[in-house]
């Protein structure tokens, strides 16, 4: 069967038709022509990705009509070519980063799409739009009045319940930790693992602080991280951080390993150090600083009670003094007074002594004189001896009688003070005899 043929005709209206290839050189062409030295070009970076030695990304913008975008293919030349430009300013190339860059313009025929050749960068242009953004929320901060609200918390004077916002897989954290650990001291760490940097480093770090805020176990939070580039540092410029850390009831803080640069998190932090290790020894010397203050204070409390101690002996010693003065003084006296005494004593009982002398050769003599009136006397004394003899009860129980006691020793006298049964004790002018009574007649 033949191919049926068809007589068409076309009217092009004089406008040349294009191959894909064809359109591709030609706008590539239009390119060169209209763009030969090359265009400037800004936005805020999207979809950064590292394929080997080449980086592709896209910048973009909102405008009126919507999103615009533009491909970037940075490739390993301009890379290499650039990186000491981007090490100088500390800059480093990541999703949200705002960029002027240059380049040239290129259609890539294979995927349809337009793109720059990324050959330049203006890093004037980054940094003041990071300071911009920087600037945009310390006024914000200070608008709020909480600018300044954390640097009013009362740090204690012994913080040693320290809670640590930070990577515990970084050399910050190790650093961090081993300050406190050099130190001696019973620090009491409670960390919460953050990413320091990327698309969650954000939320994370602000919710950390947060929470550890709300404990009433620590007495202070440290925000830690090791240096980087500012970019990377720009985290902390963000105003979720900068809340959280200004509304925290407890002090903040911050070592984040960059010795030239100040973030926002500095700012308004209770405490900024440069990094972590000078985050950690500000806290060792709060609580040294604490402890040589109370040896201090013990020191001069020592020399004051050494001084006082002193002078009270001092005072004790003069009193001392003034009453063995006195007391001797007073011996002395007494002494004398009782010599005086004692003289008088000797002198009377010497006349007193004479006189009882003299009454007593008086005494003798009378009764010398009257010696018949003396025998009397003693004649009667010896009749009364005699009768004393005789009514004496050992001579009377020698004769045969007895005397009769109860268990009391009280003296029986009559029957009637006895019943039966009762104990009672006889006594001879020989010995004694118990007994027990079985009756008594009246």
């Amino acid at each position: 069967m033949s191919q049926p043929a068809f007589d068409l005709e076309f009217d092009d209206g004089g406008v040349p038709t294009y191959s894909v290839g064809e359109l591709s050189d030609a706008i590539n062409g239009v390119l060169r022509n209209k763009f030969s030295d090359g265009v400037w070009v800004r936005g805020e970076i999207q979809g950064y990705n590292e394929r080997g030695p080449h980086a592709y990304f896209r910048i973009g913008e909102e405008t009126e009509t919507g999103k615009a975008t533009l491909n970037i293919q940075f490739f390993a030349p301009s890379r290499a070519r650039l990186k000491p430009l981007l090490a100088k300013h500390r800059l480093r190339l990541a999703d949200g980063l705002k960029v002027r860059i240059f380049g040239h313009l290129d259609y890539f025929a294979p995927s349809g799409s337009l793109g720059l050749k990324m050959s330049g960068i203006d890093p004037r242009f980054t940094l003041g739009d990071m300071a911009l953004q920087r600037d945009d929320v310390v006024r914000r901060l200070i608008a709020s009045g909480m600018f300044d609200a954390n640097r009013r918390t009362r740090l204690p004077a012994v913080p040693l319940r320290i809670g640590v916002v930070a990577s515990t897989d970084s050399a910050a954290w190790a650093d961090f930790v081993h300050e406190l650990e050099r130190s001696n001291l019973a620090f009491r760490i409670t960390v919460i693992n953050v990413r320091v940097q990327g698309e969650w480093a954000v939320t994370e770090i602000s919710q950390a602080i947060q929470t550890l805020a709300r404990s009433d176990a620590l007495d202070a939070v440290a925000v830690i991280r090791g240096g980087g580039s500012r970019t990377e540092l720009a985290t902390f410029d963000s105003e979720a951080i900068a809340a959280a850390i200004a509304s925290s009831p407890l002090p903040i803080f911050t070592g984040l390993g960059h010795e030239i640069d100040r973030s926002v998190a500095d700012d308004v932090a209770h405490s900024a150090l440069k990094t972590p290790t000078a985050c950690a020894a500000a806290l060792v010397e709060r609580v040294v600083g604490f402890q040589q203050r109370v040896e201090g204070a013990w020191a001069a409390i020592e020399r004051r009670a050494q001084l006082s101690v002193a002078d009270a002996h001092a005072r004790f010693e003069t009193v001392a003094s003034s009453i063995e003065h006195r007391t001797n003084s007073a011996v002395i006296r007494s002494h004398q007074r009782l010599d005086q005494r004692v003289g008088r004593l000797h002198s009377e009982s010497l006349r007193i002594t004479q006189q009882a002398s003299q009454h007593l050769r008086s005494a003798v003599a009378a009764l010398s004189r009257c010696p018949r009136q003396l025998d009397g006397e003693t004649r009667t004394l010896d009749a009364i001896n005699e009768r004393v003899r005789l009514l004496d009860p050992a001579n009377t129980m020698a004769r045969g009688w007895s005397i009769t006691r109860d268990s009391l020793g009280q003296t029986i006298r009559s029957a009637d003070q006895l019943v039966p049964g009762a104990i009672i004790f006889t006594s001879f002018a020989t010995g004694t005899a118990q007994s027990i009574v079985q009756e008594t007649n009246p």
